[in-house]
């Protein structure tokens, strides 16, 4: 016999027993976004590979190493997209939607990574990104930092995140702060690990960020950015910060936080956890008015954040009481010829008068005790119960599945007007 085969290394199944979660965050978010005026749009999950080659860099982590790849029949280099910013950039340049133009975006889906797999961290994971364009002010920073808190404190999850900030300046600013970054590390080469030593011609800002412990005094008596800021970027920056304290939004300055992409400029931010371990940045983001010329078009602002779903739902999963309902409401048990014929009609009349009720009707045939087990099961707060006998009298028996009630028996219509009094 064959071996069964079985998913892709880092590439997980959602569970049955797990969807509604995934869907109680997933409808908490979309309400929130809509609250603040985002609208949703769909991007492919394959790009041109040239495309994140020229948005997040070729000398990096993710271009280098592990971004899926592959030519089509055609010869053409497509990549299932590592990250979503670029993929929506370049929706809203082919569309003319940065033409003398805001836009309030927001998208959600699966990305992919070939990355060691471990908690939290996938080849195939889940993520949401939200993207503001044509806004140059510290406002709109301020409102996805505004609208991530909101996502926090609705999903309960409010105490156990904290937001770090910082300013990156502009990307001239920062070119100078660089050659300062390069000529200190330089000095201290055997102070490097091997990572770092890649790091120091391509991307020196990210040896900031690095996680090696012996490397923190290193770090800590590095070069400050903040000493090479202009007038413009240290305003836009105070300007936010002041909000933030305005509206009660806590923050920790991480003067060391850069990210990883280099199109970066001005704000950025995490919200971190300590519950997580390793992984523990659940979002992150920031301004990036340089990038939209990388990609071709003209100069504008853009700003965004990007959110991975595995790592907020494990976090919910922390909760000693998650908000989820079971997947039905009420379970129909029929047993006998004449109950199996009518109730089918029933249940969708009863579907008809309460179209938000989740109703599960029995197939498969099983006595009543068996059904009752099935019912009991499904977490069900009702079982609806029709034999022959309630067939020929036009009645369902409502039996309390998790109350200790006594069943009642009432003809169809009043019913329907119980469980409305009930769902």
């Amino acid at each position: 016999m064959a071996n069964n085969i079985q998913a892709i290394r880092g590439m997980h199944d959602i569970l049955p027993d797990q969807s509604p979660l995934w869907q109680y965050a997933e409808r908490i978010i979309s309400e929130v976004l809509g609250s603040y005026g985002y609208s949703e749009i769909r991007l492919p999950i394959v790009e041109k590979t040239e495309l994140f080659k020229r948005s997040i860099g070729e000398v990096t982590d993710i271009v280098e190493k592990e971004m899926y790849t592959f030519d089509d029949r055609n010869g053409d280099s497509l990549t299932l997209r590592p990250e979503g910013t670029a993929g929506c950039l370049r929706a809203s340049l082919e569309h003319g939607l940065l033409h003398n133009q805001m836009h309030r975006l927001w998208y959600y889906g699966p990305m992919f990574r070939h990355e060691r797999p471990q908690k939290g961290r996938y080849r195939q994971f889940y993520q949401l990104g939200v993207e503001a364009y044509g806004m140059p002010g510290p406002d709109i920073d301020a409102e996805l930092i505004l609208l991530s808190h909101r996502f926090w404190q609705r999903l309960g999850i409010a105490d156990k995140v904290e937001l770090q900030l910082n300013t990156l300046g502009t990307i001239e600013e920062r070119l100078v702060y660089r050659e300062k970054l390069v000529d200190y590390f330089s000095e201290h080469l055997e102070l490097l690990d091997e990572d770092s030593r890649r790091r120091l011609h391509t991307n020196p800002l990210r040896i900031l960020d690095t996680k090696n412990e012996g490397m923190r005094e290193l770090i800590a008596n590095a070069p400050e950015l903040t000493d090479f800021l202009g007038s413009d970027s240290q305003a836009h920056f105070k300007s936010l910060t002041e909000t933030l304290k305005t509206l009660g939004i806590e923050f920790v300055l991480n003067t060391r936080l850069v990210r990883g992409l280099d199109y970066y400029s001005k704000t950025v931010f995490e919200w971190v956890t300590a519950e997580l371990g390793a992984q523990g940045t659940i979002c992150a983001g920031g301004r990036y008015d340089g990038l939209i010329e990388q990609l071709g078009g003209k100069a504008n602002h853009a700003v965004g954040f990007a959110m991975g779903m595995e790592r907020i739902l494990a976090l919910m999963e922390t909760l000693p009481n998650l908000p989820i309902k079971p997947v039905v409401d009420v379970y129909m048990i029929r047993v006998g010829e004449q109950a199996e014929r009518i109730s089918m009609e029933w249940a969708e009349t009863i579907r008809n008068e309460l179209p938000g009720l989740r109703l599960q009707i029995n197939c498969g045939g099983g006595s009543f005790k068996s059904q009752f087990k099935k019912a009991d099961k499904s977490g069900a707060e009702y079982a609806l119960i029709i034999g022959d006998d309630e067939a020929v009298r036009g009645e369902v028996g409502i039996k309390a599945l998790r109350q200790n009630q006594e069943q009642q028996n009432l003809p169809l219509q009043q019913a329907l007007e119980f469980l409305k009094s009930r769902f």
